[in-house]
């Protein structure tokens, strides 16, 4: 069963994909957007850069990366 997701911040869920093989596209994202890939994955993430990521959003960014909410907390 998944637990309950915290508030992250932006810098965390950024993080936390980078340690999952994720890294920042350089000038792809626009505005307060921040975009990651990953080379054996063929999913983009576009995380909103402004204040907290919302619950929804990140269980959304979790769901297309390829991660469980179980394997994303234990990178947090």
């Amino acid at each position: 069963m998944s637990r309950r997701l915290p508030s992250v911040s932006v810098r965390d869920v950024v993080r936390t994909f980078e340690c999952a093989g994720f890294r920042v596209i350089a000038g792809r994202g626009k505005g307060s957007h921040i975009t990651m890939a990953r080379d054996d994955w063929p999913a983009i993430l576009v995380i909103p850069a402004h204040g907290d990521v919302p619950r929804g959003t990140l269980r959304a960014l979790i769901r297309q990366s390829g991660l469980t909410v179980e394997q994303f907390l234990e990178l947090l």
